[in-house]
């Protein structure tokens, strides 16, 4: 009885919350799932990977739905970056979970993808966390190597749908391949490995890839030569146009130091310069919203930017002290510019990373310096040599991206649900 009674109120939690009720509320993938009394899982031992992004519209775990779910029995959770809580900055090794018993299987460990031994007893693996939109934040490269997994194992991978917080419009930014074309059918790879390496760069997508983890499982699975038996629950009342706070969701940080939909937004293109030596506001209440270090002269910096007319962006002139483990200016004073407005519909975050790098070398040139994992981040490299040594454009530097760019629109038009 009682149980019955914690399925009960689950289900009405998830369902009937007068929340829901709003006019664009979206539904994310659990609450679908649950309204459909969760049949694509009914009888089936559950393999869970998610985090604490992974909660109904209502705000109730998944971990907890399908934990209490009538003809479901979930069996093991799968934590990525970060942690099954979203609260770690380091690799974790595996744990048990305190509510539950269930063991928590670190995918951001030793390894990164589910072993066979992770996987004894699991009848399906199911995603559910919450993406940002950008290709090299790690659960996207997580969901890849799982999928991998799942084929390699001969068990179904469930997808539960999210938005893309910064819009299903939008694609902007470079392909990271070889020699930066698409890999086409006739080409595929797909990651084999249990190694954390390839997370930010798992296939070959923009940074900006406009696409859902469900669109994005669709488009790996098919065209990166995985190949698993793939279903994904979509979403109810997602448009391609929202952003996250039109979605009537409550923005839950996805990792630490992602503490704002602003952050997310700026992600894609002035997340590079994490990859330089500066500190991004890391441990600050503004991450990715403040971009400075010790040596930056900060008036020279505001007065190169505000000659760019940047569109969609302005900067204002900050001091802050960045408090993060890790950072090289821990502790420090750092002096640089914060994101002073934004205008989404104008606001080319890609195009405006390029601008900010180019204006930093121009002001600081013997100081300023990125490390080999800009390259891997922005997906060219040869943008730090035609933006500082050639002394190109960012519109010219970004332009070569555009035939990539329109042969990844058509492509992933394939693999779009809504």
């Amino acid at each position: 009885m009682r149980n019955f009674l914690i399925i009960t109120l689950l289900l009405l939690s998830t369902l009937s919350s007068p929340a829901l009720s709003a006019e664009h509320q979206v539904f994310p993938g659990i609450d679908v799932l649950a309204g459909q009394h969760f049949a694509a899982l009914q009888g089936k031992r559950i393999g869970l990977i998610t985090n604490h992004t992974g909660r109904s519209a209502s705000g109730t775990s998944t971990v907890d739905i399908l934990f209490h779910a009538a003809g479901v029995r979930l069996t093991a959770l799968f934590s990525p970056e970060h942690g099954i809580r979203g609260e770690a900055d380091d690799k974790l090794g595996s744990s048990v979970d305190s509510a539950t018993g269930l063991p928590v299987y670190s995918l951001y460990g030793t390894g990164c993808r589910p072993t066979p031994a992770m996987l004894q007893g699991v009848d399906i693996l199911v995603f559910d966390i919450q993406d940002i939109g950008t290709r090299f934040y790690t659960y996207i490269g997580t969901l890849a190597l799982a999928m991998q997994a799942a084929k390699d194992a001969g068990i179904p991978f469930v997808v539960l749908d999210r938005p893309n917080p910064i819009g299903g419009d939008d694609v902007q930014g470079a392909t990271p391949t070889a020699a930066f074309p698409l890999i086409t059918k006739r080409q595929r790879t797909a990651p084999a490995d249990n190694g954390c390496s390839s997370l930010t760069s798992i296939h070959p997508i923009p940074t900006r890839h406009g696409m859902t983890v469900g669109e994005l499982a669709r488009l790996f699975n098919t065209e990166y030569g995985i190949g698993c038996d793939l279903t994904v629950i979509p979403m109810r009342g997602w448009r391609r146009s929202m952003y996250f706070d039109d979605t009537g969701l409550d923005w839950i940080n996805p990792s630490p130091n992602m503490k704002s939909l602003t952050g997310a937004i700026l992600y894609p293109g002035l997340g590079t310069l994490e990859a330089a030596n500066l500190s991004v506001g890391r441990g600050t209440e503004h991450p990715f919203e403040m971009y400075g270090a010790p040596w930056v002269d900060a008036a020279a910096l505001m007065h190169n930017l505000s000659a760019r007319a940047i569109p969609g962006i302005t900067f204002e002139p900050c001091a802050f002290v960045p408090t993060a483990a890790g950072n090289p200016y821990r502790g420090a004073t750092c002096y640089g510019v914060r994101i002073a407005a934004i205008d989404r519909s104008r606001l080319n975050p890609v195009l405006a990373g390029l601008h900010l790098l180019q204006a930093l070398y121009e002001t600081q040139p013997t100081q300023f310096r990125t490390d080999a994992g800009f390259a891997v981040q922005v997906g060219d490299r040869s943008v730090w040599e035609m933006l500082t040594k050639q002394k190109k454009s960012p519109e010219e530097t970004a332009g070569r991206w555009n035939g990539d760019l329109a042969r990844f629109a058509a492509l992933r038009e394939r693999y779009l649900l809504y």
